[in-house]
Formats: C-alpha cells, sequence, structure tokens
C-alpha cells in the first residue's frame, strides 16, 4: 500500500509560514509588543499579505498588472523593512548619546558597506536601457528598485544585528531582550536570503547547461534553495513566537512595583 500526499513542498511550506505569520501577529497583539515594535508589526502584516497575493491573485490577473502588484509590494516591503532596521537599532542603542563619534562612524561605515556590495553585486543596466516611454519599461524599473532595495535593506539588517549581538549589552539589548531576539531573527533570515541570491548569482553565470535535463536540474536546484530558504522564515517565526511571548528579564519586577508605588502614593 502506497500512501500517497496530496500537498507539494512549497505547498506545505507555504501553509506553515502563513500559519506562524498569524500566530506572531496574536502574540504581538495578546502581549502588548505593537506599540514598542509598530514597524516590526507592519512587516510581518506586509509579508503575510504577500503570501496572499502570491496565492489568491497568480493566474487570475493579467500579467503586467500581476507584476505591477508584485513589484509595489517589495518595495513597500524594503521600506518598511529599513524602518524595522532603524527601529530595532533605536531601542538596542538608545543610551547613546547623538553626538557619539563612534556612533557616527559605524553609521557610516555600515552605509558605505552595504552600498559597496550593492553596487559590485548583480548586473546594473546601462542609463541608455532606462525608460519611462512604455508599460514593461516602468514595471523592470520597479521590479529593479525593489530588488536593490531589498538587497540594501538585508545587508543593512545583517549589518545591524551583528552590532546589537556585539554591542547591545552596554546599552539595553542584552541576550534575553526583545530587540536583540528580533534583531537576531531579522539577520538570520536575511543571511539566509543574501545566501541564497549569491548561490543562484554564481550559478547562473558558471553553469551553462547543454541539454533539457542539465537545465531541469539547475531549475530543480534553485527550487531547493528557495524551499531551505522558506524553512529558515519558518524556524526565525517560531523563534521570534517564542521569545516575544516571553516577558523581558526585570519586566514583572518592574510591573509589580508601579502599583506598589501608586499605593504608597494614596
Amino acid at each position: 500500500m502506497h500512501f500517497s500526499f496530496p500537498f507539494t513542498v512549497s505547498q506545505v511550506l507555504w501553509t506553515l509560514t502563513f500559519a506562524a505569520q498569524l500566530v506572531l501577529l496574536v502574540v504581538l497583539l495578546g502581549r502588548d509588543r505593537i506599540k514598542r515594535f509598530p514597524w516590526f508589526t507592519a512587516s510581518i502584516v506586509i509579508f503575510a499579505l504577500r503570501l496572499l497575493v502570491e496565492v489568491l491573485l497568480s493566474g487570475r490577473l493579467p500579467v503586467m498588472t500581476l507584476r505591477a502588484t508584485y513589484s509595489t509590494l517589495a518595495n513597500v516591503a524594503a521600506l518598511v523593512g529599513l524602518l524595522v532596521v532603524i527601529e530595532v537599532a533605536r531601542h538596542a542603542f538608545k543610551g547613546a548619546t547623538r553626538r557619539s563619534w563612534v556612533l557616527v562612524l559605524w553609521t557610516v561605515a555600515l552605509l558605505a558597506v552595504a552600498g559597496g556590495v550593492l553596487a559590485a553585486w548583480g548586473p546594473w543596466p546601462g542609463w541608455k536601457n532606462l525608460a519611462w516611454n512604455s508599460q514593461p519599461a516602468v514595471l523592470g524599473l520597479m521590479q529593479l528598485l525593489a530588488q536593490k532595495s531589498n538587497m540594501l535593506m538585508d545587508m543593512l539588517t545583517v549589518e545591524v544585528g551583528l552590532l546589537v549581538v556585539l554591542f547591545g549589552r552596554r546599552f539595553k539589548a542584552g541576550w534575553r531582550s526583545h530587540t536583540q531576539q528580533i534583531a537576531i531573527g531579522l539577520s538570520t533570515a536575511s543571511l539566509a536570503w543574501l545566501a541564497v541570491q549569491g548561490t543562484w548569482q554564481i550559478i547562473a553565470t558558471r553553469v551553462h547547461p547543454h541539454t533539457e535535463a542539465e537545465y531541469a536540474h539547475i531549475m530543480g536546484l534553485g527550487g531547493k534553495l528557495v524551499n531551505a530558504n522558506k524553512v529558515v522564515s519558518i524556524v526565525v517565526l517560531v523563534w521570534w513566537i517564542v521569545c516575544l511571548w516571553i516577558e523581558e528579564p526585570g519586566a514583572a519586577s518592574v510591573e509589580a512595583v508601579a502599583p506598589a508605588k501608586a499605593v504608597k502614593a494614596e
């Protein structure tokens, strides 16, 4: 007797990812984390929305409309992702003074490294090829902007996450703080996606299939890389669910002291 599973690996991973996002949103709402991390919450909502669009609209809209929708959501996600990086850095280095030269130098260094890698990574179209005179050209520019913006966001996320892990304890972002736990999850997800992109770029530039079987093998490898990245995303979501459900060290004592002070004042 053979057991047949009616779902593909991609469908199972999609379902687990979407379910984990919904649970995470419930945790953020139920444990009152949204006020502290509004942009992080917004990024999870956009992530879930992109998954819904991927399933509900695919094959039901014209190709150009679907591409425009995907590109718009990708650009919005990149913008919100950059705001999440700023939000995490602001919470992590809350005790640093604005005039701290060390902080300024680190900021400049992060932007310089991310900008340099972005400029060298991947093909860039020539200025002569950029145009706004047709819908396909506009969609191409939107896709290019989304791709490069998300790549910049991922690199800054990894860099800021590394700084939070190394120096966050000196300020207010120790190991068990929600800020550092969010930073670790973001950095892990971004690093995994950058690794997938880098691996695929190497394959695309150095491997040249000569037969249909070789081409199918390469495309299958690409699908496995994407699925591996989805597994990492699910692990990160579960990490956030557990960490954000648990109170930070000292939070319970602060909540207990507040009512005591109120009673004493009366």
